[in-house]
C-alpha cells in the first residue's frame, strides 16, 4: 500500500532538527514524508530544503490548527494510507510494518494507533494516547496506561492487538478513501479531540481502530501547547462537549450535556482551589463558547444512519478522584 507519512508544521524548526532524522531514517523506503507547514514565521522550510531534500512540503496559506492544516494538506497528497504525527516524535526500526500489516489482513480497519511511550522518559506510556484512547460515559477521555494525569509504567501489560474507540492525533493512521469519504476533521475544533469525533465517525462508518503494540513511538508532549496552557484547557473541555453534542444517541443527549456542564463546573472549582484561575477562566470560556456553536453542532447530527454508542457505563472522574482507581486494569 502506498503510504505517506504527514508531519504538520509550525514554527517548529528545533523539534524538525531533532525529531525528522528519526523518520527519514526509518521510514522514507516504505513512504514518501510530507511536512505541511501551516504558515511558518521561522526558518522550518529552509532547514527542510537544505537538509531533506528528499522531504516534500506543502505549505498552507494560513495556521488552521491540526484540523484545518491536515485537511488542506491531505488534498495534495496521493496514498493508501495517511500517517498525521507530530513533529515532536521519534520513531523506531521496524514502527512501520506491524501498522501495514495489520491494514492489509484485515480490510475492515480504518484506523491504527501504535504504543506510544514518553520520550523523556522511555519506560512509561505518554499522555497523548498511550496504549490507546477511550470515553467514559460522560465522554471524558482517558487511556489505557494514562487516567488523567496518572501514567503507567510500560510493563507489557498492554502488548496484545486491541479494539480501541479512539486513536491519538499525535500518530494515526488512516486510510486514505475513508478520511476522504467522512470530509476528514471537522475544522470547528481547530485542535484537540477533533480525532475523537473523527475515530466516532469512522465506527458510525462500519470500521474498526485498533492499538498495535509491535509498532513503537517515543512522543514528547506539549511541545506545541503545554498541560499548563489554559488555551489548551478552553480547547479540551469546549471539543469534548461539542463531541457529545455531535455524536452522543438521542437517548443519553440532554442528560449527558447536562451532567457535564455540571461535572465542568466542579473542575472549575477545583482549579480554583489549586490556584490556577485563569484555568477556571478557560473552563467559562469554553462552556460560552459551546453555546455559541449548539446550533450549528445540532444540526451535524442531522443525516446519520447510526451513532454508535462510545462508553462502558464507568465514570472516570468517580473512580479516580472517589474511589482512586489510578490504574487502567483498576476500573470496574
Amino acid at each position: 500500500m502506498k503510504t505517506a507519512i504527514i508531519i504538520l508544521n509550525w514554527n517548529g524548526e528545533k523539534l524538525l532538527e531533532q525529531f525528522l532524522p528519526s523518520v527519514v531514517e526509518f521510514t522514507a523506503k516504505q513512504a514518501e514524508i510530507y511536512i505541511a507547514d501551516n504558515n511558518s514565521t521561522d526558518n522550518s522550510i529552509d532547514f527542510i530544503t537544505e537538509n531533506f531534500p528528499s522531504v516534500k512540503i506543502i505549505k498552507n496559506a494560513i495556521n488552521g490548527g491540526y484540523a484545518k492544516g491536515y485537511n488542506d494538506a491531505l488534498k495534495h497528497i496521493d496514498a493508501d494510507i495517511f500517517c498525521l504525527i507530530n513533529s515532536d516524535i521519534e520513531v523506531t526500526e521496524n514502527w512501520l510494518n506491524p501498522i501495514l500489516n495489520e491494514f492489509k489482513n484485515d480490510e475492515n480497519i480504518g484506523v491504527l494507533q501504535p504504543k506510544i511511550l514518553d520520550f523523556k522518559d522511555k519506560t512509561k506510556f505518554e499522555y497523548a494516547g498511550a496504549a490507546g484512547g477511550f470515553l467514559d460515559f460522560f465522554g471524558y477521555p482517558y487511556c489505557r496506561g494514562r487516567i488523567f494525569n496518572d501514567i503507567e509504567k510500560d510493563k507489557n501489560q498492554f502488548n496484545k492487538i486491541s479494539d480501541i474507540f479512539w486513536a491519538s492525533g499525535a500518530c494515526f493512521f488512516i486510510k486514505s478513501d475513508l478520511f476522504r469519504e467522512l470530509n476528514g476533521f471537522d475544522e470547528d475544533y481547530f485542535a484537540h479531540q477533533e480525532e475523537i469525533d473523527l475515530c466516532w465517525r469512522v465506527q458510525n462508518a462500519g470500521f474498526k481502530i485498533k492499538y498495535i503494540p509491535n509498532s513503537i513511538v517515543y512522543h514528547v508532549g506539549g511541545a506545541t501547547l503545554s498541560n499548563l496552557n489554559p488555551k489548551k484547557t478552553f480547547l479540551n473541555f469546549r471539543n469534548s462537549l461539542l463531541n457529545i453534542l455531535k455524536n452522543v444517541p438521542n437517548r443519553y443527549l440532554i442528560f449527558l450535556i447536562l451532567s457535564r456542564l455540571i461535572l465542568d463546573g466542579f473542575a472549575g472549582i477545583k482549579f480554583l482551589l489549586e490556584l490556577k484561575p485563569k484555568h477556571t477562566f478557560a473552563i467559562l470560556k469554553a462552556h460560552l463558547s459551546f453555546y455559541s456553536l449548539f446550533f450549528k453542532f445540532l444540526r451535524k447530527r442531522k443525516n446519520k444512519k447510526k451513532k454508535t454508542d462510545y462508553y462502558n457505563h464507568k465514570s472516570i472522574v468517580w473512580q479516580y478522584f472517589v474511589l482512586g482507581r489510578k490504574k487502567y486494569h483498576q476500573l470496574k
